[in-house]
């Protein structure tokens, strides 16, 4: 079975946009956000499928993700982070934490960003330096 993409961040053969890290978890920008701040949280660990994760990793992730998301709030205004699991687009268990405004924002239909490198770095250094 071939690495997944986000295998490639965790090992360090593709860069992101690091916002927080642990031995067993990595969150990092989105690089096609649907707003600023929309990160993802995986497990380094790769399982496809969130709900085949076994019980500690799975507790684990939404743990870290809380925390994650507590920082997101301090640095992106928004009225809540919203947490999407949807799972298919990379083999890979993922939660996206998505600052909104309006529910619609939530929205994968909606067209993504493109930001430029500069703001995507400067978005998570301050994220990551509101980290607990």
């Amino acid at each position: 079975m071939m690495a997944s993409i986000f295998s490639k961040i965790v090992a360090g053969e593709i860069p992101c946009y690091k916002i927080a890290e642990s031995d067993e978890y990595l969150a990092f920008l989105d690089i096609n956000p649907l707003v600023k701040g929309h990160t993802l949280v995986i497990p380094k660990k790769e399982v496809d499928y969130i709900y085949d994760l076994d019980a500690e990793t799975l507790s684990g992730l939404m743990l870290f993700s809380q925390k994650v998301a507590k920082a997101i709030e301090v640095v992106i205004p928004c009225k809540r982070i919203g947490v999407m699991v949807i799972g298919t687009e990379v083999p890979h268990a993922h939660i996206h934490l998505i600052p909104f405004e309006r529910e619609s924002q939530m929205s994968f239909m909606n067209p993504k960003l493109s930001l430029p490198k500069a703001e995507m770095v400067e978005i998570a250094e301050r994220i990551s330096g509101k980290m607990e």
